[in-house]
């Protein structure tokens, strides 16, 4: 019998000591060299399988309990390992059924079918992250959604947390294909392991994950950084606007002034209700919006019929103070109350905010009322400032 043949496991395993490479010898040959070779009558040899520079080192032998030395065998060229592994990953590819136009007995694309296995260990999951876990990119995730949706696997539902958030959840239907997905993935992976020792089970297993672990390590490294949106300036209503701007306000006031609650309310309430009516005549809404969340605002309540506009709502979320987003709101409203010939417009703000202020009176407002009140919850002087229109009438 062969020195390295399998053998049953002896009562105990001893560990070696370990030997300096003795890559020239052959494992087989290697292995025998022990202290008493004349009493040879049990090997047992375990591969570890971790590579230490180029050598595969044997970790554990056993001779009656006696020690023999630790040899280690030469390994393949990596340009070979490259070669074997390009090889079984193609195999793997073939046998696991990612060649078919459909997979797991399913009439669903591969792409598809591990969309719905992610929905539904993640219920919940947005389309941005289910997108980075298969590796698609926002169009082609957004198809895939689109196709489930409209078969009835998957549903869209708005976020309990976050209005602005939708998350992705299976429906019935698509629970129920999950299952027999499930089923059918579970049975193909059974049936191939039943065909392999618990020891390679195993052994597979560990390599396995070491493999899908450095590829995943390389892609991810590979990736190209998504650039973030840069802030950009929109008009008229975008979803999510309201409640971004009422907490802008609220936070704001809230830590300057000490407003509370009602405060917060009746932006909210005002605003919305100015929001429904757009588009209309003599009436604009700006945002300066990245990655969906607004960061800034300014709104003209104009009515034609008096030639009189209410500039309302303008805030600068504090990361973007100093970056002109401010001064290109206000340009672009005075621009709007011009080209629609309101003969004033005019906004209300309270006294200290300095640098509002100035900014405002660069634009040609001035301040024409100042009175105190507590009907925000707490004192404060509120400053009437208003602009004349081009002509002056």
């Amino acid at each position: 019998m062969p020195l390295l043949a399998a053998l049953p496991t002896p009562p105990s395993m001893q560990p070696l000591r370990r030997a300096r490479p003795s890559a020239s010898v052959p494992v087989a040959v290697a292995a025998a060299r022990m202290r008493r070779p004349e009493a040879i009558d049990y090997v047992k040899i375990r591969l570890d399988q971790v590579a230490t520079r180029n050598y595969y080192r044997l970790r554990y032998a056993t001779f009656q309990g006696q020690t023999m030395d630790l040899i280690d065998a030469p390994a393949k060229p990596r340009d070979a390992t490259i070669l074997e592994l390009r090889d079984f990953s193609r195999k793997l590819v073939r046998e696991l059924g990612f060649m078919r136009a459909t997979l797991a007995d399913s009439d669903w694309a591969p792409s598809a079918v591990h969309a719905i296995l992610e929905i539904g260990m993640a219920p919940g999951i947005n389309a941005k992250d289910l997108g980075a876990i298969l590796r698609l990119d926002k169009s082609n995730t957004s198809r895939q959604l689109a196709r489930l949706e409209a078969a009835g696997i998957v549903e869209r539902r708005v976020s309990s947390e976050d209005a602005r958030a939708i998350e992705l959840y299976l429906t019935a239907e698509g629970k129920k294909l999950r299952k027999r997905i499930d089923t059918f993935a579970t049975d193909q992976v059974s049936n191939a392991l039943r065909r392999m020792i618990p020891a390679d089970q195993q052994a597979l297993l560990r390599s396995l994950a070491l493999y899908a672990d450095a590829l995943a390590q390389d892609n991810a490294a590979r990736a190209p950084v998504a650039p973030t949106d840069a802030p950009s300036i929109r008009e008229g209503y975008q979803p999510g606007c309201i409640g971004d701007i009422a907490s802008l306000h609220a936070r704001f006031y809230a830590e300057h002034w000490g407003f509370g609650a009602f405060f917060e309310q009746r932006v909210a309430t005002e605003l919305a209700a100015f929001a429904g009516t757009l588009p209309a005549a003599g009436k604009a809404l700006w945002l300066c919006q990245e990655d969906g969340r607004t960061l800034a605002s300014l709104a003209i309540d104009g009515d034609p019929a008096t030639g009189v506009a209410h500039l309302r709502w303008f805030i600068v979320n504090d990361a973007l103070r100093g970056s002109g987003v401010g001064r290109q709101l206000m340009t672009l409203a005075m621009r709007f109350v011009d080209e629609h010939r309101f003969r004033e417009t005019y906004l209300w703000t309270f006294k200290g905010l300095d640098a509002a202020r100035h900014l405002y009176e660069s634009f040609g407002f001035a301040l024409t009322n100042e009175s105190a009140g507590t009907h925000w919850g707490t004192e404060v002087v509120e400053q009437r400032f208003s602009r004349p229109g081009p002509s002056g009438d």
